[in-house]
């Protein structure tokens, strides 16, 4: 895993149960940090709350979710795919490609494989995903605002 991934100490089992609504975000670790908190505490009191991936800053995001990839995961979410070789013929792709597109969203955990006599089946276990992008106001120098016509 290279210094930039995720940190995922307890990946779930292949058969765990997830929530029906991925959220892939862009917020500033301390927003991401209250917000995951709050997510606990809702969770421990019963209530379904989304898995949530996110991004500290919006350019990252955008290199991982290209619009191939964002291709990929509509696919797989309408339909699971049998093999990896499957679902390259499904979207016209070389299957190296495809590997290599699902090895980034598996360790981001947007994609999920499941294996089965030998085969590793890519699928998308969330009934929705939303990507949330948020853009902030620089606090620098008003000067770099654009001049209004």
């Amino acid at each position: 895993m290279s210094k930039n991934s995720p940190n995922h100490a307890h990946d779930p089992p292949e058969d765990a149960a997830y929530p029906s609504t991925l959220r892939i975000t862009s917020t500033p670790f301390g927003e991401h940090k209250e917000s995951a908190l709050d997510r606990a505490e809702r969770w421990e009191q019963g209530e379904e709350v989304p898995h949530v991936v996110n991004f500290q800053d919006a350019s990252r995001l955008q290199r991982i979710l290209t619009p191939r990839r964002l291709e990929l995961v509509r696919s797989l979410m309408e339909e699971p795919a049998e093999s990896i070789r499957g679902l390259a013929a499904r979207l016209d792709r070389d299957v190296r490609q495809v590997h290599d597109d699902l090895q980034i969203l598996t360790e981001y955990r947007i994609v999920h494989l499941r294996e089965e006599g030998g085969a590793k089946k890519p699928h998308v276990p969330y009934d929705t995903v939303k990507i949330e992008v948020e853009l902030t106001k620089s606090l620098g120098d008003a000067s770099e605002s654009p001049a209004s016509a």
